[in-house]
C-alpha cells in the first residue's frame, strides 16, 4: 500500500499560492537620455565665440539646428549629424586644436582685449587657420603682467588651458628675476619656505583688512650676483603679481621679470616671435596638467638665459686739459 505524503499537496499550495501573488513584471523601456553635446560647447569647439558669448548668440536666436531656430540654452546637437548654422553660415565640425609658445615683451597685456588701448598679445599673433579655413580662436594661458616678459602659452585647447591654470595640478614654471638691492640669504630662505603676501589685486581690501595667504614653497637660485642680483625662481601656483609681492614682503623691489620654463618648455624664441608646440611637446604639457613628472631638456636654449653684462666702453675723443702755465699762449691781436 502506498503510502501518500501529507506534505506534499501543502507545498503544491504554497507554491500555487506564491505564483497567484507575484504579478508579472513588465518591461519598462528606459528613458532615453538626452544625446549629443551642448549647443554652447559645440560654438566654442568651431570657433565661433567662447561659450559665455555663445549662449548669448543663442538667446538672440541666431542659431538654428536642422533648419529650427533654438533660443533654449542646454539644447543638445550632435555635430557630426546635425546641420547647424550660426547667422545662416553652415558649421563644419570642430576647429584645429592648436598651441604656440610666444614671446611676450614688456609693454602688453595679456588680455584679447583691453579698455585702457594698450597693446595686447593678441596683436602679436598673426591670424591662424584652421582645416576648413575659418580663424582659429587664440586664448593665453595664464597671465604675465604688462611689465613682465617670456613664455607665455596661447592655445584654442580650453580643457587643456583649465587644466594647466589649477593650482592642484603642481605645474612648475620658472622665472628670472631681477632685484633691487641684495637680499639676505635669511629672506631667501623665506622665500623658500613660504611667504604670507597680500591676496588679490595690490588695492585691494576685503572687509576692511587685508587678506593674507601663504605661499607655496619655491625654488630659489642665485643666477647673478652684484647690486642688482638675478635669480632663478620656480613657483607651482600663479597668484596675481605673486612674485614682485614676495621680494616686496622682504623689502626688495623686482626690477624684470622673464618666464623661462612652462612645465617642460624652455623659452626659444626671439621677444615677440612665437612658433607652434610639437605633439610631444603638447604631450609632455597635458601629463603635466594632471600632475605627472616632466622633465625639461638639460640645455638651455639662448632665449632662456641671461644675457652676458655690456660692459662699459671706454671714452675716446675726450679733450685735454691743461694747466695755466702749461696752456699755449694766445696770438695778440
Amino acid at each position: 500500500m502506498q503510502v501518500q505524503d501529507r506534505d506534499e499537496p501543502l507545498r503544491s499550495r504554497k507554491a500555487g499560492n506564491t505564483m497567484s501573488k507575484t504579478p508579472a513584471k513588465k518591461s519598462v523601456p528606459a528613458a532615453e537620455a538626452p544625446t549629443g553635446d551642448r549647443l554652447q560647447k559645440i560654438l566654442a569647439q568651431a570657433g565661433i565665440a567662447s561659450r559665455r558669448k555663445a549662449e548669448e548668440i543663442i538667446l538672440e536666436g541666431r542659431v538654428q539646428v536642422n533648419g529650427t531656430t533654438v533660443t533654449e540654452l542646454g539644447t543638445r546637437a550632435d555635430a557630426t549629424k546635425d546641420h547647424i548654422r550660426v547667422d545662416g553660415k553652415l558649421l563644419h565640425g570642430p576647429e584645429q586644436q592648436r598651441y604656440y609658445m610666444l614671446n611676450k615683451p614688456r609693454g602688453y597685456v595679456t588680455t584679447l582685449d583691453d579698455p585702457q588701448k594698450r597693446p595686447t598679445v593678441m596683436q602679436l599673433m598673426t591670424p591662424k587657420h584652421g582645416p576648413h579655413g575659418d580663424s582659429v580662436r587664440l586664448y593665453p594661458v595664464g597671465r604675465l603682467d604688462y611689465l613682465s616678459e617670456g613664455l607665455l602659452l596661447m592655445t584654442n585647447d580650453g580643457a587643456l588651458a583649465n587644466s594647466l591654470s589649477k593650482a592642484a595640478a603642481g605645474v612648475e614654471k620658472t622665472y628670472l628675476v631681477k632685484v633691487a638691492g641684495n637680499p639676505t640669504p635669511e629672506m631667501i630662505d623665506q622665500i623658500r619656505r613660504g611667504i604670507m603676501i597680500d591676496r588679490g589685486r595690490l588695492d585691494e581690501v576685503r572687509a576692511g583688512r587685508r587678506d593674507r595667504i601663504l605661499t607655496a614653497p619655491a625654488k630659489v637660485e642665485l643666477v647673478r650676483g652684484g647690486d642688482n642680483p638675478w635669480y632663478e625662481l620656480t613657483l607651482t601656483e600663479g597668484r596675481n603679481r605673486q612674485l614682485r609681492k614676495m621680494f616686496e614682503e622682504i623689502g626688495h623691489h623686482v626690477e624684470k621679470i622673464r618666464r623661462i620654463g612652462y612645465g617642460a618648455l624652455r623659452l626659444d624664441v626671439p621677444p615677440g616671435e612665437f612658433r607652434e608646440l610639437t605633439p610631444g611637446e603638447v604631450q609632455a604639457l597635458d601629463r603635466a596638467a594632471k600632475g605627472k613628472k616632466v622633465v625639461p631638456k638639460k640645455n638651455l636654449p639662448e632665449f632662456a638665459k641671461l644675457k652676458a653684462p655690456v660692459k662699459a666702453k671706454p671714452k675716446f675723443g675726450a679733450r685735454k686739459q691743461f694747466s695755466s702755465k702749461s696752456s699755449p699762449s694766445r696770438r695778440s691781436s
